[in-house]
């Protein structure tokens, strides 16, 4: 049994999200399609002998005990596994957090599939899930990578095929906003529904279709927009640049595009102002996503 491994935990971005009704469980229920991107966090995982849970992040202002996502991991993973050691994390950020590109999320998905190498036995398919689900709604998703049907309140997924590899540009406009709270106002504008759409009705969507990138759709738009108007002229310059889908991610602060021409998204890149964060990434498919999850 190998004592550490370093893994990638990459991020995600939203090609369509409805948001259908408040459930009795204080959640919401969802109906999402996201895709899995190169940029990524990373993290380094180690057993040891001493007992206890040890989680050291380069991002001062995220926690390092138990509100953290990867220390929930840990701890859920050693209950699953009647693990009596010790497990140390070391977590490099690169994704900003509140930004809807699911950092936390995935991180803690990749420190389950770590320590599931580390211990040189896998967990039952069901087990995995059903700790992801009790670590975070998004969790589940990285544990797929690539393109996902996300249901329910996020845990419930579905792979779905591959779509071409695009070039992809990321804008951070620099402050986070809170998934609570994001939730709290989209629950004001829900309409009464009849009854839920089946996991594979697509048609919860008014434009987006499964077979390519968009047009995107967000129900957290409507939220973000009205506060922060300077993320829909945003996007607004993205669809002018003639984007193939652009939308905010999650619920928010960034907003991507998703083009064809890397010259493109060169020169858009140009354009906004020094304090925003960029990130000029591409779309990861699922084979390439679990290539690329461990170091060598």
């Amino acid at each position: 049994m190998i004592s550490s491994i370093r893994l990638r935990a990459f991020a995600k971005i939203n090609l369509a999200l409805k948001i259908l009704r408040s459930r009795p469980d204080g959640y919401h229920e969802i109906r999402t399609v996201a895709q899995t991107l190169a940029l990524h966090d990373r993290l380094e995982i180690t057993l040891t002998r001493e007992r206890g849970i040890s989680v050291e992040c380069t991002d001062p202002t995220l926690p390092a005990g138990r509100g953290n996502l990867v220390y929930k991991a840990c701890e859920l993973w050693r209950r699953a596994r009647r693990y009596t050691g010790g497990i140390r994390v070391v977590l490099e950020k690169r994704i900003p957090a509140g930004s809807g590109l699911g950092g936390g999320s995935s991180d803690a998905a990749a420190t389950l599939m770590g320590l599931e190498r580390l211990a040189g036995e896998a967990l039952d398919w069901r087990r995995r899930f059903q700790l992801a689900a009790r670590i975070g709604s998004d969790v589940a998703l990285f544990l797929l990578g690539g393109r996902v049907l996300a249901c329910g309140r996020g845990e419930e997924v579905y792979p779905l095929s591959d779509l071409p590899p695009r070039r992809c540009l990321v804008v951070f406009p620099g402050f986070r906003i809170s998934t609570a709270e994001a939730y709290r106002e989209a629950s004001l504008r829900l309409t009464r529904t009849g009854k839920n759409p089946r996991v594979g009705a697509f048609g919860v969507w008014s434009q987006f279709t499964p077979a390519d990138w968009g047009p995107a759709e967000n129900d957290f738009e409507k939220v973000a927009f009205a506060r922060w108007p300077e993320l829909e002229k945003l996007k607004t310059q993205f669809i002018r640049a003639g984007a193939e889908a652009t939308c905010l991610t999650g619920s928010g602060s960034a907003v991507y595009i998703i083009h064809d021409s890397a010259r493109q998204l060169s020169r858009i890149s140009s354009r906004f102002p020094k304090a925003w964060v960029m990130f000029r990434t591409r779309t990861l498919g699922r084979r390439e996503y679990h290539r690329l999850l461990i170091e060598s």
